[in-house]
């Protein structure tokens, strides 16, 4: 039993008719974005040695917000780890926007063709907290996630990346943040639990905080230049973002030593 979940949902029911109603107004006033194009690419740093990397989630992982998957996550993601491993990275994009884990398990993992695979990063929480889904059904989805990942490939590590950060998007109303901002957090504590079960599975949990990245990477600009749409994150946001996730796998000693087998 999740106490903080149902005290939430306690303190958030009444509001729900509220909340309805600031969401299809959020939702009229936030623009479109198409998904990023160009779902699979090669970064060539002249490596007789090539790391193959599949990103699979929602819609930071489809791209939103860029116009290329090179502009984007998974291309900055690629450069990255080119840099830090010193090998090539060949990567392929599997992703939806609004998708949750559920449908993730169920309408994508069927669609990957590669065969052997050295690098699995996924990106989730976000539609899942949107849907109100709770902490038990999230658990039972993810789970289901990496089973039926573990199916198509049995050893190849699997990285879940920070679950966004709602309660930082300037688009949402300050109920909005608090409410669906809560929960996507306490679905990020049930994931880091979840990893703990299986091996070579891992999240790297930490918050993203506007202010935080600004400072540790320096950053010139305002916490909304983090955002596209004030909702999707912008093309520096991903090339950041990257980067901390790239810092997080190659200084993880378990993820960059089954990296370095791989390849």
């Amino acid at each position: 039993m999740n106490i903080k979940y149902i005290l939430g949902a306690i303190l958030t029911f009444p509001l729900l008719p509220l909340m309805y109603f600031q969401g299809k107004k959020i939702k009229a006033s936030v623009p479109r974005l198409p998904e990023a194009k160009g779902t699979n690419g090669l970064c060539s740093i002249s490596s007789e040695k090539t790391l193959r990397m599949l990103t699979i989630g929602e819609s930071t992982i489809a791209g939103v917000g860029v116009n290329t998957h090179e502009e984007g996550f998974t291309g900055a993601l690629a450069n990255e780890l080119a840099t830090k491993l010193k090998t090539d990275v060949d990567w392929k994009v599997y992703a939806k926007s609004g998708y949750t884990a559920k449908r993730v398990s169920e309408k994508i993992i069927d669609l990957i063709k590669e065969k052997s695979i050295d690098l699995i990063v996924i990106g989730l929480g976000g539609n899942d907290a949107f849907e109100l889904n709770t902490p038990k059904k999230w658990a039972k989805d993810v789970q289901k996630l990496i089973k039926t990942i573990r199916l198509k490939f049995k050893e190849t590590p699997i990285v879940f990346i920070n679950m966004p950060p709602i309660k930082e998007f300037p688009a949402f109303t300050s109920l909005i943040k608090f409410s669906i901002g809560n929960l996507v957090n306490i679905l990020g504590k049930e994931l880091e639990k979840i990893v703990k079960d299986y091996e070579n599975v891992y999240y790297y949990s930490r918050e993203i905080i506007s202010a935080d990245i600004i400072k540790r990477f320096e950053l010139k600009i305002k916490p909304t230049d983090l955002f596209s749409d004030g909702v999707h994150p912008s093309k520096t946001t991903y090339q950041v973002w990257a980067k901390d996730v790239s810092n997080f796998i190659t200084q993880s000693k378990e993820i960059k030593n089954a990296l370095q087998q791989s390849v």
